[in-house]
């Protein structure tokens, strides 16, 4: 287990009865279009300051009065990113707690009582068969997360793929209850890398509002440079690699051997490319 307690919000919604039917109740309502409402609104500044405070992010006293609703507070932007541009390296494109899968003949990579097909994940059942004996890279980012992501390479974007669903949490006991990853809305697309062969990059929506804002498709981009970001909860990316092209770094294949997860900054050395 990683040492990122999961909220008591996310323990009562998934481990309780009454609390997954309430869960059930909003996503068939739809009463997620209220909260996206009063998250964008000025009178959301109010759960400013105690979310702040009870997930320490660093912000000044100047920041916190340009925040002028809670959605300003979660999506800010940081000028401080540290990126390591060393060729052949792979980077973390994100804050985040990462867990590394093996993809096995049948397509799929396994997470606590959850097996995913990426033919299910993608629903493109050609382009999954690449990834037979490839790795997953899976960064889960949280309240105190910085919800901007990069790009890991340079290379080639093509379209963003867009699949409508769910916005379940992400927390590990959500996903022991239910297969979040196929579930939830996500956006996925194809990086043409130079230095890791063709990358799918997928980020997944969390927790009733999520939004993925991602700024290219069909373009050129470069290591490091903002790929997009999140809305108002916390998400994930999911990072397929095709057999053979990474290698994860030592010290954090020992970490992640005594905790499912580790905890990784934007722009952090992860991994290199193998050939």
């Amino acid at each position: 287990m990683s040492m990122n307690n999961t909220s008591k919000a996310v323990n009562f919604l998934y481990g309780t009865i009454i609390g997954r039917f309430l869960l059930k109740t909003v996503m068939v309502l739809h009463l997620d279009r209220i909260a996206v409402w009063f998250l964008r609104s000025r009178f959301s500044k109010i759960l400013n300051n105690g979310y702040i405070k009870r997930n320490n992010i660093p912000v000044t006293e100047e920041e916190k009065a340009a925040f002028h609703s809670f959605r300003d507070l979660f999506a800010r932007t940081r000028t401080n990113n540290n990126i390591d541009m060393t060729p052949k390296h792979l980077i973390s494109p994100c804050d985040s707690w990462l867990s590394v899968f093996e993809i096995d003949e049948q397509s799929r990579f396994s997470i606590k009582n959850s097996h995913y097909s990426l033919k299910d994940f993608l629903q493109d059942e050609e382009l999954a068969k690449n990834y037979v004996g490839g790795k997953c890279l899976i960064f889960r980012l949280c309240a105190s997360d910085y919800h901007h992501y990069c790009y890991i390479d340079n290379g080639y974007q093509g379209k963003n793929h867009f699949i409508e669903g769910a916005l379940h949490s992400v927390q590990p006991i959500a996903c022991e209850k239910y297969p979040v990853y196929v579930k939830n809305r996500r956006s996925w697309c194809l990086l043409e890398t130079e230095s890791f062969g063709n990358v799918i990059q997928c980020e997944i929506g969390a927790l009733i509002v999520g939004g993925i804002s991602n700024k290219k498709a069909n373009a050129l981009f470069s290591k490091g440079e903002e790929k997009g970001h999140f809305e108002l909860a916390g998400s994930t990316i999911v990072l397929l690699f095709e057999k053979g092209k990474i290698e994860i770094k030592e010290e954090l294949l020992k970490k992640l051997s005594e905790n499912s997860e580790v905890k990784v900054t934007l722009g952090e050395w992860i991994g290199i490319a193998e050939n």
